[in-house]
């Protein structure tokens, strides 16, 4: 019988090997990677009494191992998004995305923690946690979603919206997070509020902002000036990987949000086209690499029955956040929006959970106090909702992505043949009905 070692290695590079593969197949398709790599972990971790898949909820190490590997594929994924979005930050420009961020995600949270109190009976604590956990978008799973690499033509709204959105909301679900550790050591509300406004929400997204701009600035600056020693591939990924480590290390240090420095770094590199396109390559590959492992280990994670603890409750929670809290909250927030009505719909539907809740999940089980009950449900309704979304949403986008396309050129015809503007930029169209 094979070491265990070795079946993982085994398990390992089939993974990787297929990454190079199934994106070509899947492309045209109905299905995508994340289902068929999570699928995959399920079955083989299911069926096999040789293989052991990580633990959370036992394991002290196990959970530690999730929170690290979690936590750098989203950092790595969110250099990745602001290296793809080249439209200006601006009030009118990035206005649906402000939208999502100011309107649609507070909402989402309330009306998680809500049901997370009232529905399952959760603690206070507890039910904040799931809000938070549950209430932003992933760009790790989202790519079908995404706007394409840097230079690329697919710049519609929907895509930049869902973008920029995954970029953001990330690191802005943190203070949210604190403040359920918060609550769950203080015992309440009020005597964790005050701290938790001052520095949880004012100065730590406040520190991530600066850091990521000024620390942008400057790499790019130094990127500029190291004239061909950066010219060799082999400099170039380095470089890519020291520098989004390190914005995201000194922020920490700071005590700011990383997440958001990382994305506010890589959105500001402007100082040459192909840099930014090779930096985004090199991003796109690795992240390819850690989400192959990552996907079919939380594959792993539904096979060894994390969801056995289920209710039906739980399920009903999982169910309404993806097909009602979500696309109601997201229609909310655009209410007013000059994006047409089933572009929307489109943006308030495609909120896909995914990497982003786990870390989150597991950092919180290392830091915080809380019962292992509530850890249990909570750690069964995150999973079970990033496989509903994984598929449902997986199943989903292709084809809407399809028609989205075809839509978007029939418009982009009759305006060059009528002579009216494009409707890429919301600020530059006509406004239409909500």
């Amino acid at each position: 019988m094979l070491d265990v070692h070795i079946v993982w290695f085994l398990l390992a590079g089939s993974a990787l090997l297929a990454m190079t593969v199934l994106p070509r197949f899947f492309s045209d398709r109905p299905l995508s990677l994340p289902i068929v790599y999570v699928a995959a972990g399920a079955a083989l971790f299911w069926m096999s009494e040789q293989l052991i898949g990580p633990t959370p909820l036992r394991s002290t190490s196990d959970s530690m191992l999730i929170e690290v590997v979690t936590e750098l594929v989203v950092i790595i994924s969110l250099a990745g998004v602001g290296l793809k979005l080249e439209r200006r930050p601006g009030l009118a420009s990035w206005g649906s995305v402000w939208r999502l961020l100011a309107i649609t995600m507070p909402l989402t949270i309330g009306a998680t923690v809500l049901l997370g109190w009232w529905w399952l009976g959760l603690g206070l604590a507890p039910a904040i946690l799931l809000g938070a956990v549950l209430a932003p978008t992933d760009p790790v799973l989202a790519s079908d979603v995404q706007v394409g690499p840097p230079g690329s033509e697919d710049r519609d709204e929907v895509r930049f919206t869902l973008t920029a959105e995954a970029g953001l909301n990330d690191g802005l679900a943190f203070p949210f997070t604190y403040l359920a550790l918060g609550v769950a050591s203080a015992g309440s509300f009020g005597a964790a509020a005050g701290s938790w406004v001052m520095i949880d929400v004012g100065y730590r997204i406040v520190a991530g902002l600066a850091a990521g701009w000024l620390l942008g600035r400057a790499l790019a600056w130094f990127a500029r000036h190291s004239g061909e020693h950066l010219r060799s591939d082999t400099a170039e990924g380095l470089f890519s990987l020291g520098s989004i480590l390190l914005v995201y290390g000194i922020t920490e240090a700071i005590e700011g949000y990383g997440f958001i420095a990382v994305f506010v770094a890589a959105l500001t590199r402007e100082h040459d086209d192909q840099h930014r396109k090779r930096m985004h390559t090199f991003t796109r590959q690795f992240e390819a690499i850690m989400l192959a492992l990552v996907l079919i280990g939380f594959g792993a994670l539904i096979g060894d029955g994390i969801l056995a603890m289920l209710r039906w409750r739980d399920l009903a929670v999982a169910l309404a956040l993806v097909f009602l809290v979500r696309p109601l909250t997201g229609m909310i927030g655009l209410v007013g929006s000059p994006v047409h009505r089933w572009e929307r719909s489109a943006i308030a539907f495609f909120g896909i959970r995914g990497m982003g809740s786990i870390y989150y999940l597991s950092y919180a089980f290392n830091e915080g106090d809380f019962a292992s009950e509530a850890m249990e449900t909570l750690w069964a309704i995150t999973s079970l909702t990033i496989v509903i979304s994984v598929a449902v949403h997986g199943v989903t986008a292709t084809p809407f992505m399809s028609r989205l396309d075809q839509r978007l050129q029939r418009n982009d015809q009759t305006g060059r043949a009528t002579g009216a503007t494009s409707i890429e930029d919301p600020s530059t169209r006509p406004s239409t009905p909500t």
